[in-house]
This record gives structure tokens, sequence and C-alpha cells, in this order.
């Protein structure tokens, strides 16, 4: 299993599907083949590992597939895995994670009632941690929200003057860019939008584009011009002429987007906190002092210290000489 978790996480972070490695063994115990997802369209890890097989000349009959995921039972842009794994003769399933899919569950029923021995939870905690988004948007039916903010050590996002670049350095830029790459969608406002202009791509160091890009939106009333740069970005465009962000969501789940990178000004990072919708806030620091009225973040709703919204932080990294911190809003009586 821990083998077939290592396959998973070679899979895309971002797009509509989970990540999912499949580890195909003989009665021994002993590897014959494996393989993974690679993304939305393509064949499933079961699938891939069952090709590998029989391209080298073996018989899948009577062995044990494992994989990081309870293998699907519905038909989407390619036929069930259960499927599959039956046509081929398996004897025993072994998996991580259940599939929580109002259509893709029920995987690990129909092996069963057809004969197949199935073993579900192995290594369920690192195999939850692999598909998290995914679960998160598959139960609640709304993608995952990452929040990013950059600020200086005293909690400005910009100068007096307004000016904001950079307050990071490039190797905490990089990461940021990486972590544009790994999400489906990238939201901005209004105000970002028209003062800066951004491309809002996901661009390497070397300044190449990353394979994977996320959708541009900008959540806001007033209009962007024709010409703005990020109209042409090459994972799309999208303007959300409302400040209702249910909706905006409800939009991007529909669209199957199932991860949001929030990377606007202090209102709408505010706005993101202030409804309840962040899943996990990345805040950057850079090593200076700013003082004036651009704070990070603006009115939360919070009169009182025993309101305070609680973090819990995942980690905390120094890139040179800036912080990069990981954290997420507390679960109820942390």
């Amino acid at each position: 299993m821990l083998r077939a978790l290592e396959l998973a996480i070679q899979g895309p972070l971002s797009g509509p599907n989970p990540r999912v490695g499949c580890v195909l063994l003989d009665s021994t115990g002993t590897t014959l083949a494996e393989g993974f997802h690679e993304g939305s369209g393509t064949p499933h890890a079961e699938v891939v590992a069952l090709t590998n097989l029989r391209a080298a000349g073996l018989d899948p009959a009577g062995l044990t597939a494992v994989v990081s995921l309870e293998p699907c039972a519905h038909t989407g842009k390619t036929g069930p895995c259960v499927d599959a794994l039956l046509e081929a003769g398996i004897a025993r399933v072994v998996y991580s994670v259940s599939d929580p899919g109002a259509h893709s569950g029920g995987g690990a029923t129909k092996l069963e009632d057809a004969g197949v021995s199935v073993v579900g939870g192995v290594e369920e905690e690192a195999g939850t941690a692999i598909v998290e988004r995914w679960l998160f948007s598959t139960t609640t039916q709304r993608p995952w929200v990452t929040l990013k903010w950059a600020m200086s050590l005293d909690g400005r996002a910009a100068a007096a003057d307004g000016t904001s670049q950079w307050i990071t350095g490039p190797g905490t830029r990089e990461i940021v860019h990486r972590n544009r790459s790994e999400h489906d969608v990238i939201v901005v406002g209004t105000t970002t939008a028209l003062v800066d202009d951004p491309s809002l791509t996901a661009r390497t160091s070397s300044g190449d584009l990353y394979a994977e890009q996320p959708m541009a939106v900008v959540v806001g009333k007033r209009d962007i011009p024709a010409d703005a740069v990020m109209r042409s970005h090459p994972g799309g465009f999208h303007h959300h002429k409302s400040h209702n962000l249910d909706e905006l969501l409800e939009f991007v789940f529909a669209e199957g987007k199932r991860s949001v990178y929030v990377e606007g000004g202090p209102t709408l990072a505010s706005a993101f906190l202030g409804a309840g919708l962040v899943n996990e806030c990345h805040i950057t620091m850079g090593p200076v002092l700013l003082g004036g009225p651009h704070t990070a973040l603006h009115d939360l709703g919070i009169s009182t210290m025993s309101d305070a919204l609680a973090l819990e932080i995942r980690d905390l990294t120094r890139i040179g000489d800036d912080i990069v911190v990981t954290a997420r809003p507390a679960s109820k009586g942390h």
C-alpha cells in the first residue's frame, strides 16, 4: 500500500479526479505491475496497472490489486474500474480510502457481491491526506479553498503609497507559482486586476509556464478592460460580477473545478475568511516593517478575543529571509 500511495502522488494535484495508485501482486506478494492515474480523461490507476501487466505477457487472473482509493463503480470519461478488475479475474482487492461519491462509490460492495475478497482502510490516514481536496469537494459539493496573502512582519500588505512589490523574495514567489499550478482556479478581486493587470499564470523559476494552469477568475462588479492580460490566460478567464462568494464557488464546482487559490488583496481575503470558506491559509512574510494603513486583513467581524479565528499551524518554513506559514482554521474544540 505504501508503494500505491507513492504512485498516487505522481498524479496531478489539480483537476476533478483524485490521485490514485495501484499495485498488482501475485500470491507470494511479489509486485508484477503498477500504475497511477495521470489526470481527467486518462485511464484510471487500476486499468493502467492491468495494461502494464498484460504488456509484460502476464495473466491477471487470481492476482491481488492494492489500490490507494476504493475502485470506482461508475462510468465517467472512462469505464468503471470495478468492471475492469472483475473482467481481469482479480481475486482480492485491498484499498486505503473509501470513495464517498454518490455515483462513483460502492465499488467494494460490487466486488464483494461478485465473490472478490475485499479489505479496506489500509494506511487510511496517509491515503486520506493524498486525496483530501477531492474528498472535501466530493462530500461538500464545493471546491477546496486555499487563501494566500503576503505581508510584512508588522502585518501590512503594502506601503503607505500602495506599493507592494516585492514584500517577499524570489524563492517564496517561486513557491507561490507552484501552488498556483496545483489548483484549478486562481481568484483575485477587481482592485488587484485593475491596479496590477496581473497575468495570473503559474510560471517556473525560468519563466516558463507550468503544464497545469489554473483558470483566472476576477470577483467584483467593476468592468475589466478588454485588453487586460488575464483575459488571454491559458487556463481560461471568467469575470464573476458579484460579491456573492457562495455563488462563485457554485460556479467553479459546476465547471468541474475542485480547488481554488485565492490571491487577491485584503478585501477579498477578509471576505473569504469572514464567510468561513477557507480550508487552508498560505501566509508569506518578508523581513520588512511598513507601518501605515494597508493591513493584510480587514474587518473579520471579530470584536473580542473569545471570537478570534483560531488557526492550526501545519507548517512553518524559512525561505531565505522570508517565512512561509501554512495554517488551517482550527477544528471546534481545539
